[in-house]
């Protein structure tokens, strides 16, 4: 299967727009990892029409939060609909399995023994005071974290999170036996 990893950093914030809609909000780099070439990218606003046909090539979308944050904020972007492709947002998987919502810190750390590097109001900042690459070292670092936590799950159907009670490491079991079927998105592609 050809899937497309990613996560999106914004310059701006929730209470900047006096919204809590993400597609109020403004992109400032999408990095992601392709399946195919193996590549991890990152692309600016400006450089989004690079991005379309490795999207449009792909058969699915991952991320974390993705389908409710990710998503309809690439999506106002973009000149098709990505809501007919086929995304596995991770975030969903886990609140379906467990009842509630972790951090992608929570599930990495507990899970591959990993972190994030920062966390996404940081990076605002930095793109502010022009430090683009922190941001898209950031970014990367969480679509890194993003890929392993789904390799893990798909190769174990599970992941992991510290109890913030006792303290114990526990599971959370995941169906993966679907998440690398191909379907036919019926997504027109955008040929740019």
């Amino acid at each position: 299967m050809n899937y497309v990893v990613f996560d999106i950093e914004t310059s701006n914030i929730f209470s900047e727009v006096g919204s809590n809609n993400p597609v109020d909000l403004d992109l400032s780099v999408i990095c992601t990892y392709h399946s195919e070439s193996k590549d991890y990218k990152s692309f600016e606003q400006h450089e989004l029409s690079s991005l379309w046909p490795i999207i449009e090539e792909s058969d699915m979308l991952i991320g974390y939060n993705s389908d409710h944050f990710d998503i309809p904020l690439l999506n106002k972007y973009y000149s098709g609909d990505l809501f007919q492709m086929k995304s596995l947002d991770l975030l969903k998987e886990i609140q379906k399995s467990l009842g509630k919502r972790l951090k992608l810190d929570s599930v990495a750390e507990a899970t591959l023994g990993v972190g994030k590097s920062a966390h996404g109001l940081q990076a605002v900042t930095w793109w502010r005071q022009g430090r683009k690459q922190d941001v898209v070292d950031y970014c990367i670092q969480d679509v890194k974290v993003t890929k392993d936590i789904y390799d893990y799950a798909l190769a174990n159907g599970h992941l992991k999170y510290k109890d913030l009670v006792t303290g114990d490491l526990k599971e959370i079991p995941l169906d993966t036996s679907s998440w690398e079927t191909k379907q036919d998105s019926g997504m027109t592609a955008s040929l740019f």
